[in-house]
């Protein structure tokens, strides 16, 4: 089989990873990808919101399968233009897409399907905005309507701060604050059948004990050793296969991965967002422990074929993720700064922890910064203990002026489980 996957981030990394241990895989491509990415992928320099350039691509290096990694190219409609060339790609199409890129469509979806989410309401004015803020109370959720690359929620105390997230939005969805533990369930289908993966927790706050600004993700951990057993067929059953059945009823049937962002609150499960792709950074984790070749099972799922796959097999091993990320991030990121360390992190700790590349580039010999996220370090352990003592080796031999991570990745679930 040859792939092609469109992405840049440490999620197409993961994917290009795991896609490059795939006897199966042939040929690996990836438009536009990164440092780490080249590798393992031959890269082409495409505009990854350009369908009919992505399509051409696809057909030039006569790909078997592609993966569209992000969420914008999913929203504009790449997905569709690479299935008119009859090639059969694992994504979304643009109308399905909105799950994501409109969370008034979302809360639509699941208000028709029964999913249990919170209550909300839907503001284009700042009248509209007061009222809903008052209905609810402190703590204020605030989400834009539309795409904002995980940074678009705004969850705080503060009325004026509120406000002014909402005034900075088009559209907001206002809506209750869930309480309780959040958790991250990907499902893959085929617009009929889901077959869920292994949960995932990340971590949204820039600094330790989730303080500070909201990010897309600053690390994320793998098996939830304090999770029900039944919660993985619990979604299954309540959200995840009802979302799809509810897709295919509208005729726009949701094919590729449809990922649940989850609060377990004290009245139980309840949906905080659908994303239309694999989250980032929970995919790292997930990947790291999945045993069954990835290929395959992308390519049942474009092809329709779920019915007819194997269960999923995983390792029991626990894995966990630190996001590396550059001077000032969320904020406007310092870019340009040279990273060392990697051949260390590659001779020393493999193949127990290695480096998933984000915002990188190449620049002659040397490897620097190129984005606001810039590495994800991924180890594998025994127990969530061992993965983390791995991933913290491994981040401490890297070098980036200026660079933050959390350090507390992962911490309390390890020292419950």
């Amino acid at each position: 089989m040859k792939v092609l996957v469109i992405g840049s981030g440490a999620r197409e990394h993961a994917l290009c990873r795991s896609l490059s241990l795939d006897p199966d895989v042939i040929a690996l491509h990836c438009a536009p990808g990164n440092a780490g990415i080249a590798e393992v992928a031959e890269l082409h320099q495409v505009d990854a919101l350009d369908g009919k350039a992505v399509s051409a691509l696809a057909t030039e290096v006569e790909a078997d399968l592609v993966v569209v990694g992000p969420e914008a190219p999913l929203v504009a409609g790449v997905a569709d233009a690479v299935r008119e060339a009859g090639i059969p790609v694992f994504g979304p199409s643009k109308e399905a897409a909105q799950i994501e890129g409109s969370k008034a469509f979302a809360k639509d979806v699941m208000a028709a399907a029964g999913v249990p989410t919170a209550r909300s309401y839907v503001c284009t004015t700042a009248e509209e905005v007061a009222v809903a803020l008052d209905a609810f109370g402190a703590p204020y959720v605030v989400k834009d309507d539309g795409l904002a690359a995980g940074k678009g929620v705004v969850v705080t105390d503060d009325i004026e701060a509120a406000k002014t997230h909402a005034a900075e939005c088009e559209r907001v969805v206002i809506e209750e604050f869930l309480d309780g533990p959040e958790v991250s369930l990907f499902a893959i289908t085929d617009g009929e059948s889901v077959v869920p993966l292994q949960p995932a927790q990340d971590f949204k706050r820039a600094l330790d004990n989730d303080e500070g600004p909201n990010t897309g993700g600053m690390g994320a951990y793998s098996p939830l050793p304090w999770a029900e057993p039944k919660l993985v067929e619990e979604v299954l059953q309540t959200v995840l296969q009802p979302t799809v059945d509810e897709m295919r009823r509208r005729g726009t049937p949701f094919s590729g991965l449809l990922y649940a962002g989850l609060a377990i609150t004290s009245r139980g499960v309840r949906v905080i967002e659908f994303n239309a792709r694999f989250g980032d950074p929970e995919t790292q984790v997930v990947l790291a422990r999945l045993k069954t070749p990835l290929a395959g099972v992308l390519l049942a799922a474009a092809n329709g074929a779920l019915d007819d796959l194997a269960p999923l097999r995983w390792s029991e091993d626990a894995a966990v993720t630190v996001v590396v990320a550059s001077h000032n991030y969320p904020g406007t990121p310092r870019t340009g700064d040279p990273i060392t360390g990697l051949d260390r992190v590659a001779a020393e700790d493999a193949p127990h922890a290695y480096v998933l590349h984000a915002g990188t580039r190449r620049e002659g010999d040397a490897v620097v910064s190129a984005g606001g996220r810039v590495l994800s370090v991924t180890a594998t352990g025994k127990d969530l203990t061992k993965a983390r003592e791995r991933a913290y080796a491994a981040v401490e031999r890297i070098g980036l002026d200026g660079s933050q991570h959390r350090t507390d990745i992962a911490a309390k679930a390890a020292a419950g489980a």
